[in-house]
């Protein structure tokens, strides 16, 4: 009876244990996701990341990638055994939406999914990608319970991983007819930024400027080899060669956190990782004592 009661407690610790580490995981993705959306609200005010909200919540402007990389493709099965191909949406504008239903902030923002998808038919394709580690049923009747209207597909690491990684959820991609990705939003938006960039893409009348930015790691993560900035890195005292020379350090050695990314590229991912920080600082401080003296007053070139 001991030895009974004993085993039972072990294996409701472990129980325990496991329900800990997995709340733990998705609430990481969640503060991901609003710290991630801050920052991004913050640069934007300086013009250094792309977002169509000002610092106050109010629409200024609506920014696209000048350099928009192909959508990575994909061939699977939604959650109704439909057949989901990146070739079916040629003409259309496309929404790709990494959620799960264990996020509220991804909770959130489906009735405004429904409703875009309703609102635009066959003009706008709204496809959820789930993060959810759960059986595809218990997500296809999450989703009927929903309402949702749109194909959902289970994500793979191989997805995951084309899409240069998700840093928290909800991620959504934003698709141009030619199949373009010109935009990623990090986090929770109002109806009425999405609405307002698909009007744009579908050239239809919108009340908002339209800007042009280079994706250099915004949105792709591999783009983060054409920055020229780095969030959180101080490049001043460096010439532009050693400024390049460093980005090439960052872009090449990779970050010691445990991320898998580069150092330039968890800087973008992570702004708010310490290691990262502090090996860029590394780099920047390494190359710039090695920056020659000035000649002397005797020796100068006038």
């Amino acid at each position: 009876m001991r030895k009974s009661l004993i085993t039972a407690l072990a294996a409701f610790g472990l129980l325990a244990l496991l329900l800990l580490s997995w709340a733990g995981v998705h609430a990481r993705h969640v503060v991901a996701a609003n710290r991630v959306h801050a920052l991004r609200q913050e640069l934007a005010s300086r013009a250094a990341l792309p977002d169509s909200a000002s610092d106050a919540g109010a629409p200024a402007v609506i920014r696209f990638a000048s350099n928009p990389s192909p959508v990575p493709p994909f061939l699977t099965n939604d959650l109704d055994g439909n057949i989901i191909s990146t070739a079916q949406w040629h003409g259309k504008v496309v929404l790709l939406n990494f959620w799960a239903t264990w996020c509220p902030p991804c909770r959130e923002e489906i009735p405004e999914l429904i409703e875009l998808s309703g609102r635009y038919k066959d003009r706008l394709q709204i496809v959820g990608i789930s993060e959810d580690d759960s059986p595809p049923d218990q997500v296809r009747e999450f989703a009927a319970s929903m309402g949702i209207n749109y194909p959902v597909v289970m994500a793979g690491r191989v997805m995951e991983d084309e899409y240069g990684g998700v840093p928290a959820l909800p991620t959504s991609f934003l698709v141009n007819q030619d199949g373009g990705v010109v935009l990623k939003h990090v986090g929770l938006y109002p109806i009425e930024v999405y609405d307002r960039e698909i009007r744009a893409l579908l050239g239809m009348p919108v009340n908002l400027p339209i800007q042009k930015f280079e994706d250099t790691g915004q949105i792709f993560l591999k783009n983060a080899a054409r920055a020229t900035a780095l969030p959180g890195v101080d490049f001043k005292g460096l010439t532009q060669d050693q400024t390049r020379a460093a980005l090439k350090r960052m872009n090449s050695d990779g970050c010691t956190c445990g991320c898998k990314l580069t150092i330039a590229q968890c800087r973008i991912s992570e702004p708010d990782c310490d290691t990262s920080t502090k090996l860029a600082a590394d780099i920047v401080h390494s190359i710039r004592a090695r920056r020659p003296a000035s000649l002397p007053a005797s020796t100068a070139t006038p």
